[in-house]
């Protein structure tokens, strides 16, 4: 049998700058129990479904994603690099996409990355109604395209979350990579996201 194309994807998060700020987000936070009752499945895990026969999507688990801190996530993905394959695809949504960025620009992978997705990625904090806490990027992102070809970006015009100018940023440190500009998919919450199946076929 084939060797399957190997497809990590990094989920989003919170972070705040202080304890209390985090107890406050719990006290406010909403919660729509319905999501739990329908086992509700978002573009991450029908991206498999989407990509068909020849790929496998791993969707690890980051730490303390409710109260995200970038020394714990980077001691847990250091863990799940030695199982990665060659020619890995790398994909971070929200934070995850952060995260990616943040790690990439900072450590070498030893395995060969054939192309790495942020999805709706948080450049920094300004006029936003969020921190960047431990997550904030370095001043140069140069080892991220160094150690891949194929970097795509996506946002969306109405993202709520992660302000759209945050991708002018990006671009002026990653002038190489592709950007996917979108008007109406918010800040990438929903079932399915084929535009990301097509452009990691295009890859093999």
């Amino acid at each position: 049998m084939d060797k399957k194309h190997q497809i990590i994807v990094i989920h989003g998060g919170d972070n705040f700058d202080t304890y209390q700020e985090y107890l406050d987000f719990l006290k406010d936070y909403e919660i729509d129990f319905n999501r739990y009752k329908s086992a509700y499945k978002g573009w991450k895990e029908n991206l498999e479904g989407n990509l068909g026969q020849g790929y496998e999507v791993i969707l690890p688990e980051m730490p303390n994603a409710f109260n995200a801190k970038y020394v714990e996530w980077e001691l847990w993905f250091n863990k799940l690099v030695p199982f990665f394959a060659d020619e890995v695809v790398l994909v971070g949504h929200s934070l995850g996409g952060t995260f990616l960025a943040k790690y990439l620009a900072e450590n070498i992978m030893p395995k060969k990355i054939r192309a790495v997705f942020l999805i709706s990625p948080a450049h920094d904090a300004d006029d936003a109604d969020y921190s960047m806490a431990d997550f904030i990027l370095p001043e140069h992102l140069d080892k991220i395209s160094e150690q891949s070809n194929h970097i795509l970006i996506y946002h969306s015009q109405d993202d709520p979350v992660v302000p759209f100018k945050d991708l002018s940023k990006f671009k002026k440190q990653l002038p190489k990579a592709t950007i996917r500009i979108f008007t109406d998919r918010g800040h990438f919450n929903q079932e399915h996201l084929p535009e990301l199946a097509v452009d990691i076929k295009v890859l093999f």
